[in-house]
């Protein structure tokens, strides 16, 4: 699980150059990007057999203490979007929409994304749900499980000193 998320963080990340890893939390992990600076949470979604991917899955929690950014919610949908395309985050309590590019999505407000970390803070597994240029609907699942000690690690990782 470990390599798979040093793959994830890699990935998000665009170009090989050294991070910190901050932790590794069940399913999740925390790295630093001294370069940037920024630090972020990350998980990659479930894997699921004979489903059609474009993209490898990934949900991250990013802080830039530069920006003045913090637990800023990203996601990195398994598919491409079909144009107009609704994004859901789903909790077992929750349900909120995001805003959406080519295959990401992100809050539509500060008030969405606080949701949104307040949630994965208590539920137990999250779902992003979304239709794909072929119509067809999917989904990408996580488990929550160290989410929040990784959200905790990033954030620490670059509090302002």
């Amino acid at each position: 699980m470990r390599r798979l998320l040093v793959v994830a963080a890699l990935a998000l990340a665009g170009t090989a150059v050294a991070r910190d890893s901050l932790g590794v939390f069940s399913t999740w992990g925390a790295f630093r990007d001294p370069a940037v600076p920024r630090c972020y949470a990350i998980a990659m979604a479930e894997k699921k057999a004979g489903r059609k991917q474009d993209f490898q899955p990934y949900f991250t929690v990013g802080y830039w203490p530069s920006r003045d950014i913090r637990g800023a919610v990203h996601v990195r949908l398994a598919r491409r979007l079909a144009s107009g395309s609704k994004v859901t985050v789903s909790f077992p309590d929750a349900n909120f929409s995001l805003q959406t590019g080519q295959a990401d999505a992100w809050p539509i407000d500060k008030t969405t994304n606080a949701g949104i970390l307040a949630q994965m803070r208590s539920a137990q597994t999250m779902v992003v749900i979304a239709r794909g240029t072929d119509g067809r609907s999917f989904r990408d699942n996580y488990r929550l499980q160290g989410a929040a000690s990784a959200m905790d690690a990033a954030a620490l990782g670059c509090a302002k000193g």
